[in-house]
């Protein structure tokens, strides 16, 4: 598995997004055991950068997360987590709103620490910008925590160019994570230039459009009545059908390289800079070797201009957009 470095943090560069092994997906949190061989895997095959947060349960995927990296594989790991999308309460208590204050990332960073067994975090994220709580304060008491060794490198998520640049300003960030894929291209407009110009790693979440770039998924009627896709704009009746020509580009590409569709959307995004980590997320041993094979694919220029030229999805990213590209 190649490497590439997000700022100075040396990954290789496929990740594991472990969400859907516990939340948000059909059959999350239904067989831990595979989960965690899952984890195992992605180890053995070179995958380092093991992606998971707070809010993902919440708290039982980093919980998850610290049973896989017993037995002496937390060295082996880049641990990445995030803060922010819940709020904590003096009492124990939390709630899900965006809460940045310093108080809440001290509780948010020391429950982190405890749920995953570890005494520091390699990668630690802010999830969302949080509006009430001026980025300087934010990322300044994530700075003591640096200097303190609890945390090696800091991140952002969804977050807007001033903000990153105000941010970086402070202490420098080492990666950027926002959705980005064949089916969510915003982040070249304006992200990926501000990145590059300042030295920042870029993550795309989401590379494979949540499930659909795999072709896969062509109605939600198979989908468990909690699973998110159930109310995403993309995967209503009316744009699923239009986005289904992605799909059907990505399927053309993937028969001439005696390929899957997964692994065509993962290496166009691999094609996009040696400073791009995409992180799929599975909880499938047989899937992750799937997207693995991805950086060994290549696509030819021309395949690659055809999948440049697929139109935009139908439909935003999320039901409510107000709580991105702040």
């Amino acid at each position: 598995m190649k490497h590439v470095h997000l700022a100075g943090l040396d990954v290789a560069r496929i990740g594991l997004g472990c969400m859907s092994m516990s939340a948000y997906y059909t059959g999350a949190g239904t067989d831990e055991a595979e989960s965690i061989r899952t984890i195992h895997r992605a180890l053995d095959l070179g995958v380092n950068l093991l992606d998971t947060a707070e809010v993902y349960g919440p708290y039982v995927n980093e919980e998850l997360l610290a049973k896989a990296l017993t037995g002496g594989r937390r060295d082996r790991a880049v641990v990445a987590t995030k803060f922010g999308f819940l709020s904590h309460r003096p009492d124990g208590t939390s709630s899900y709103e965006p809460d940045s204050s310093p108080a809440n990332v001290r509780t948010a960073l020391e429950g982190s620490l405890r749920r995953l067994g570890t005494d520091h975090i390699d990668l630690y994220y802010q999830h969302r910008v949080d509006p009430g709580t001026p980025i300087e304060e934010t990322v300044g008491v994530l700075a003591t925590f640096v200097q303190e060794g609890k945390i090696r490198h800091l991140g952002l998520s969804e977050a807007a160019p001033d903000t990153i640049r105000r941010a970086h300003a402070t202490h420098p960030i080492s990666a950027l994570q926002t959705e980005y894929s064949l089916w969510s291209r915003d982040p070249e407009a304006e992200l990926l230039p501000l990145v590059r110009e300042l030295g920042i790693g870029f993550v795309p979440y989401s590379p494979l459009g949540r499930g659909f770039l795999t072709g896969t998924v062509r109605s939600t009627d198979g989908l468990d009545a909690d699973d998110f896709r159930k109310s995403n704009p993309r995967f209503t009746k009316d744009n699923l059908r239009q986005n289904l020509r992605i799909v059907e580009e990505v399927e053309s590409v993937a028969n001439e390289l005696d390929a899957t569709p997964a692994q065509v959307a993962i290496a166009w995004l691999l094609a996009q800079g040696e400073d791009i980590v995409p992180i799929p997320g599975t909880r499938r041993v047989s899937r992750l070797e799937e997207n693995v094979a991805s950086d060994t694919l290549e696509l030819t220029p021309e395949q690659l201009a055809r999948l440049d030229a697929i139109a935009p999805a139908a439909g935003d990213r999320y039901e409510d957009m107000s709580g991105v590209d702040l």
